[in-house]
């Protein structure tokens, strides 16, 4: 037996759609525009060519680090990304904000249930007369299904999913920074450890040449034409090259275990073939394009949590207004499950609902000062991320650009160093100068090389990070 009829059910309706119209005719809008983004400059300072882009979709590519034409350096890239735990984790986080934005999107939809229940029962009353009775055992059968619905009339639902949306997008662009990031970090480990390995080999080249120098020292004094001090020179400068290269075989195998542990490996069975030798330098090219904003994957996640933010200032808003949910029901109840479905058993209703809280002790107005808060924390950091990354390009431009020259100017003085120790050499040979000059010569030698292989992986690290902070690629040089 129903309820009420469906004419009494429209009379009923009716002025609640007034009403509702009337509200969402004068309701504050709650969604809230984020500020706009920060402008970069023209130019960067560093090179005037740097000029400012138009829209791109850009995204980070997969094979930047092939500039440095390093096969071992390309195979040691692939296996970072499947076995990098810090990428498995920001996976991880992808995966848990598509699910909060599908939990998001889920609530703007009606909720359908339904219910079966069986009972067996004995009432007890009061007859007319005032003596009591009692009804004999009963069963009651209620086969029932029912539905709600939320009208989103304030911008509630759509606000959150829309947040729950920027979130997720802020998620993947975290997870595109930690990749960029740990592949830099990939590059930086390698060129240090080829770093070592090269100082490692100038170092086994020294000893024997300092071996040389001794046994030519020991031969002078033992002849009676060089004094005890020379000898022990000599002995000094090779003991001391000794040290030096213990010191670059442990610092080479510590890079080796920092790899590993990059590439989700264990360091004990984890090894790298040593060759002594720094990968190619690219290039930097004299013109880049300004999409360092679009493309960049770190100020991409602060903008998005910028718009998730703002999102959820209208969620917190949309609190001041009443909810209206619309819900329905319908089922049978009868005395047993047989004969349930049928005409006289049969129940349903149907109709709006709203609901306003009166008073909350300031709870909605702390809600929303949070949120404007949050949101002012999210700009501020955005802002913050664009200055630092027009920082880290304005750095690496200029380290670049001087370190080019730098290793140019080192190695002309490395050719200068080597031509005076040979010189000085064939002197002490002839006995013309004393052995001071010698290891003056080979220390000033050796410093030079040294400055040359220092100076080189500073460029690469200038270079690496340079392309880190371009999102791994410059327009006019693509990647192979």
């Amino acid at each position: 037996m129903s309820e009420f009829s469906p004419p009494r059910l429209t009379s009923m309706l009716a002025p609640l759609t007034w009403v509702s119209a009337l509200l969402l005719a004068g309701c504050a809008v709650t969604a809230v525009t984020p500020p706009q983004p920060p402008a970069a400059p023209a130019q960067f300072k560093e090179t005037g060519l740097w000029q400012r882009a138009e829209g791109t979709s850009e995204t980070v590519p997969d094979a930047w680090w092939k500039l440095f034409k390093d096969p071992v350096l390309d195979d040691l890239q692939g296996k970072l990304v499947l076995g990098n735990e810090n990428l498995k984790s920001a996976v991880a986080q992808v995966a848990q904000a598509r699910a909060s934005l599908d939990a998001s999107r889920a609530a703007q939809w009606p909720t359908l249930g339904a219910g079966l229940s069986a009972t067996r029962s004995v009432s007890a009353g009061t007859a007319p007369d005032g003596e009591s009775i009692r009804s004999g055992p009963a069963n009651a059968v209620n086969l029932t299904a029912n539905a709600s619905w939320e009208i989103d009339l304030w911008g509630r639902l759509s606000q959150a999913s829309s947040s729950n949306e920027a979130k997720l997008q802020a998620s993947m662009d975290d997870l595109a920074a930690a990749r960029l990031s740990m592949q830099a970090t990939l590059a930086q480990s390698y060129f240090s450890m080829r770093t070592f390995e090269a100082q490692q080999a100038l170092y086994e080249r020294n000893l024997t040449a300092y071996a040389r120098s001794l046994a030519l020292t020991q031969a002078r004094y033992d002849a009676g034409v060089a004094v005890r001090t020379d000898v022990l020179q000599a002995q000094t400068q090779l003991k001391t090259a000794q040290a030096q290269l213990a010191d670059a075989i442990a610092q080479r195998a510590q890079m080796e275990h920092a790899i590993a542990v990059l590439l989700g490996q264990a360091p004990s069975v984890f090894f790298i073939t040593r060759t002594g030798t720094l990968p190619d330098t690219p290039t930097v090219p004299t013109l880049l394009p300004s999409t360092l904003l679009q493309r960049r994957p770190d100020i991409a996640a602060a903008e998005r949590r910028v718009a998730a933010a703002y999102a959820q200032i209208g969620v917190a808003d949309a609190a001041y207004f009443p909810a209206l949910t619309l819900s329905a029901s319908a089922g049978y109840r009868g005395a047993s499950l047989g004969d349930i479905v049928s005409a006289p058993n049969l129940l349903w209703s149907i109709g709006p609902a709203l609901a306003q809280s009166l008073f909350d002790g300031g709870a909605k107005r702390a809600a929303s000062d949070q949120a404007l808060a949050s949101a002012d924390q999210a700009t501020a950091n955005y802002r913050q991320s664009v200055l630092t990354a027009l920082q880290e390009v304005e750095d690496n431009l200029a380290l670049a650009d001087q370190l080019r020259e730098a290793v140019q100017l080192q190695r002309e003085a490395l050719s200068l160093a080597q031509t005076t120790l040979t010189i000085t050499t064939e002197q002490y040979r002839e006995g013309t100068v004393s052995y001071l000059n010698v290891v003056a010569a080979q220390t000033a030698a050796l410093n030079s090389e040294l400055s040359v292989l220092s100076v080189r992986t500073r460029e690469l690290s200038a270079i690496n990070q340079l392309l880190k902070n371009v999102a791994g690629r410059w327009q006019d040089s693509p990647t192979p």
